[in-house]
């Protein structure tokens, strides 16, 4: 069983990986483009990023129980902020204000998640480390390569992922999608633990996920990836390819590339 991340351990994260985004981000420099986002300069990503960042602060601060409505579009939030020349202090600032904000709350104060969680607080600490995470991969990428996730907190981010992101899309599978399923099992060979899904043909939507040996209604997993959870979690999300030193692929490996090209956590 993968050993549970507290949420000190998340803010911790959080304050490290951001610290480690600016720093990548002022090496790549403002026009770089992310290889892993491929409309994107650094700019941008700190744009995002930037905003992401106060936007999850506000319901921490402000308690808020309910869903802002009329947030911006992406388009929309790229091209707000502050001056080019003003992006990475202001990145440092959200950042900070964010992390200050998690680490000092209540931790049985209420707020609006949406993601499964022991609690508010544990939810906002766990989705924004992972959020800081992957978008610090994605600013290392522009001038080089990212450095290394430790594993914990790695397969920490492979569970949120499936048991969390995908875990919420069966309700919206249709009759001719259930039809096609095909099973994916992921295995985390240094922290022994393990997860398998149910994707539709497409990649796009999970029917079933679940911890551990695949249980799929299908029977056993068509298609199985296992490997080092830094390198799994790196895949999973898109920011590697499937021959990242380490991991080893068995069965139909079109049931991995239907992930990989279906697999969408959006803004909107």
């Amino acid at each position: 069983m993968m050993a549970r991340m507290e949420i000190a351990e998340h803010v911790a994260a959080l304050q490290r990986d951001g610290d480690l985004l600016a720093v990548a981000a002022e090496r790549a420099g403002l026009e770089a483009k992310v290889p892993s986002c491929p409309s994107w300069q650094v700019k941008d990503l700190l744009r995002h990023i930037s905003y992401v960042h106060r936007w999850a602060a506000g319901y921490v601060v402000e308690q808020r129980t309910e869903r802002l409505r009329g947030r911006p579009s992406e388009t929309e939030l790229l091209q707000g902020g502050p001056p080019d020349a003003e992006l990475l202090d202001w990145f440092r600032a959200g950042h900070r204000a964010l992390v200050d904000a998690l680490a000092t709350a209540d931790p049985a104060m209420q707020c609006w998640t949406f993601l499964d969680a022991p609690s508010p607080l544990a939810f906002w600490a766990r989705r924004q480390a992972h959020e800081t995470a992957i978008h610090r991969v994605d600013a290392e990428l522009a001038g080089g390569d990212a450095s290394p996730f430790p594993p914990k907190f790695a397969a920490d981010g492979i569970d949120e992922l499936i048991m969390g992101f995908f875990g919420r899309d069966g309700a919206e599978l249709s009759p001719e999608q259930r039809a096609g399923l095909r099973s994916l099992q992921v295995e985390a060979t240094d922290v022994g633990a393990a997860w398998w899904l149910e994707l539709t043909a497409d990649g796009m939507l999970a029917a079933n996920v679940g911890r551990g040996v695949s249980a799929a209604k299908s029977g056993p997993a068509q298609c199985t990836v296992a490997g080092p959870a830094p390198d799994l979690y790196l895949l999973l999300w898109n920011r590697a390819q499937p021959a990242t030193a380490g991991l080893q692929v068995s069965g139909d490996y079109a049931v991995l590339e239907s992930w990989r090209n279906g697999m969408r956590v959006t803004w909107q």
